[in-house]
């Protein structure tokens, strides 16, 4: 049975102390999950990137979160530790699983990511690491190993590139949604409690992880990654990711 999720692990350890074992079994704030994290195409990735395979199998946690505020609201970048965190996302290699996490969590989140041999990210270091630093007294950066695929990218090509443009010419799948409509979505999860809003967020960053983690094992693997330019013409980038 496929879990909806990923070709390589069978289950979802949710932040809220749930074992997902059997995905169309369980259900998380009395929603059944189906299979979680949607009927995508994702099953069918398993060809692009096969699981990667290390001599002394280091634990990387790949990361992702969503947040409960725009810059906007805030203030804009310089004040994104105002944003608040309304979903965060993780996947260790170690045990083979996502996690989820809610607001009240932040601290079992820094102590995953600064006990991972390696944490992997697109743009985590300048923006996720920077909301979540408000849940602690800990320098996340400093007590981190990080690979943050952002920047390799930019210092590469000389200028930034989105996931979703890496993610569609390498892997041929795109992100499900964006972080607008999950800002709507906690909106308005605040206003009417209803915790099938939650569980969208959760399973947009969940996807969002995903893909994270997947355009890591094809760099790894394959030495480059692809990419469409402003004219939507597909290249490849060399890269050094082992």
């Amino acid at each position: 049975m496929s879990d909806g999720i990923s070709y390589d692990h069978r289950h979802i350890i949710l932040g809220w102390g749930v074992l997902v074992a059997e995905m169309p079994l369980k259900n998380w704030y009395g929603i059944p999950f189906q299979h979680f994290c949607g009927t995508s195409p994702f099953s069918s990735w398993r060809i692009h990137a096969p699981p990667l395979r290390f001599a002394h199998m280091p634990n990387i946690v790949y990361f992702d979160l969503e947040t409960q505020r725009s810059f906007g609201e805030v203030g804009g970048f310089t004040q994104k530790h105002k944003m608040g965190v309304s979903v965060a996302v993780t996947y260790s290699t170690a045990n083979a699983s996502y996690r989820i996490y809610q607001e009240s969590e932040m601290q079992e989140l820094v102590q995953e990511l600064t006990r991972a041999d390696l944490v992997v990210g697109y743009n985590h270091i300048n923006f996720d690491y920077g909301v979540l630093q408000s849940y602690t007294v800990f320098d996340i950066l400093e007590q981190t190993r990080n690979f943050d695929m952002l920047v390799d990218v930019e210092q590469r090509l000389g200028h930034r590139l989105k996931l979703d443009s890496i993610a569609s010419a390498t892997l041929g799948v795109g992100k499900t949604a964006d972080g607008i409509l999950a800002l709507k979505w906690w909106a308005e999860y605040k206003r009417s409690g209803n915790h099938e809003l939650l569980l969208k967020i959760a399973e947009y960053c969940c996807y969002d992880v995903k893909v994270t983690k997947m355009v890591y094992e094809y760099g790894v693997a394959q030495g480059h990654i692809k990419y469409e330019d402003r004219n939507q013409k597909v290249l490849e980038l060399e890269v050094s990711w082992k």
